[in-house]
């Protein structure tokens, strides 16, 4: 079984940047792709970035375009999402996600139920 242990939550002033690691670790080679995903307070979960394992394939919702960037290093088995110019709304709790699921065999996906595994999730706040 794949576990998913996030880091690097914190508060910071909009307009700063905070870096979230995601470390996987088990049978991490079964892995197709990864993402991130994000809950606000009363609201619902929604797709933030996605990256292939192997490499190469991103997709990011369009909120985040531009400011955001997701990577991952194979050697150390970890995803990164570099997070630049934040604002006030991009506060939630962060998740990272992994999913061996044949529906992501070829692709990234945004829908959280092609991910079947999931980390416990970091904290950003973002002060105005």
């Amino acid at each position: 079984q794949v576990q998913l242990v996030e880091s690097g939550g914190g508060l910071v002033q909009a307009g700063g940047s905070l870096r979230l690691s995601c470390a996987a670790s088990g049978p991490t080679g079964s892995m197709y792709t990864m993402g991130w995903f994000r809950q606000a307070p009363g609201k619902e979960r929604e797709f933030v970035a996605a990256i292939r394992w192997s490499g190469g394939s991103t997709d990011y919702a369009a909120s985040v375009k531009g400011r955001f960037t997701i990577s991952r290093d194979a050697a150390k088995n970890t995803v990164y999402l570099q997070m630049n110019s934040l604002k006030p709304e991009d506060t939630a709790v962060y998740y990272c996600a992994a999913s061996d699921m044949t529906s992501t065999y070829y692709y990234t996906s945004r829908r959280g139920t092609n991910y079947n595994y999931w980390g416990q999730g970091t904290q950003v706040t973002v002060s105005s």
